[in-house]
């Protein structure tokens, strides 16, 4: 299930637009810190918003658009969806 999602490390802190074809897999390797990366150098690895898309393609693409927006209007898109900014990957059965 192509995905985008966006991590942070706390309430209104630094924020990580990323696609992954496997969402539950790919938190655990944030949670984890299995990559070096900007994810891992920041602490990011709460899940505060997520979504589904029906091709890799599709997903991409809304990937980079979202990447391209500036703070304010990715905060909103968080906000509309998890107004408290509960980490989402608690919902997930591992």
């Amino acid at each position: 299930m192509p995905a985008v999602y966006i991590l942070t490390n706390k309430l209104y802190g630094t924020l990580y637009v990323g696609f992954t074809n496997d969402l539950p897999k790919r938190i655990w390797e944030h949670q984890q810190k299995v990559v070096d990366g900007f994810s891992k150098m920041y602490g990011l690895d709460k899940l505060v918003w997520y979504e589904i898309h029906d091709s890799i393609v599709e997903g991409r693409l809304r990937e980079r658009q979202i990447k391209k927006w500036n703070r304010n209007w990715k905060i909103n898109l968080i906000q509309a969806k998890n107004p408290n900014w509960r980490d989402l990957s608690l919902d997930f059965n591992t």
